[in-house]
């Protein structure tokens, strides 16, 4: 008994305390300033890394293409002007039944042919690409050797190519990475 007696007088008192400090503006405690060391910058020698541009060979990947614009014979044609600039084109297909008749073609690729279609889409005039969708819309529903597809809208149906660009030759790079504060300078190969 004398014990709960003794805690409450000794609570009593430190509220007291307390209650007056708060009431009386009393100062903030004060917070001790964070200190950091510098750390040292070990210099690291630059690694020359070669890069070449890459222009991906019209042979090197096959394409399919699906007519989704639903104007007959347009992939045919379109194939006939593909492979007279140098694509390996399959014989054209129409796409799915269940595949609506599109107003914008769109060039499809596999995991690893991002490239390619990125060529394809130019040849064809800048149009979207995407990764192939599952179930592959193409009216047998696969690709044969194909890695790329073109699904063929109408915007391009019955319509000729764009002027090929012409190809201009690209001087080999060598690209010097240097550590993280310098700058990174680029030569050209003679």
């Amino acid at each position: 008994m004398v014990l709960s007696v003794l805690v409450a007088v000794l609570a009593v008192a430190l509220g007291y305390f307390i209650l007056n400090d708060v009431t009386s503006g009393g100062a903030a405690p004060t917070i001790a300033p964070i200190v950091v060391e510098a750390t040292t910058t070990i210099p690291v020698e630059a690694i020359p890394i070669e890069t070449t541009p890459t222009t991906l060979p019209y042979t090197a990947f096959k394409i399919q293409i699906a007519n989704a614009s639903k104007v007959a014979g347009s992939a045919g044609q379109l194939t006939t002007e593909l492979q007279a600039r140098g694509f390996i084109v399959q014989p054209a297909l129409n796409s799915s039944e269940i595949t609506p008749k599109l107003n914008s073609t769109v060039v499809y690729f596999l995991p690893g042919s991002e490239e390619a279609a990125a060529v394809v889409a130019s040849a064809l005039g800048g149009v979207a690409t995407a990764t192939m969708p599952t179930p592959i819309p193409t009216e047998t529903g696969g690709l044969g050797e194909a890695t790329i597809l073109i699904l063929l809208g109408t915007d391009l149906a019955g319509k000729p190519l764009p002027a090929a660009a012409a190809v201009t030759p690209v001087a080999p790079t060598a690209t010097t990475v240097a550590p993280v504060g310098s700058e990174t300078t680029t030569t050209v190969a003679g």
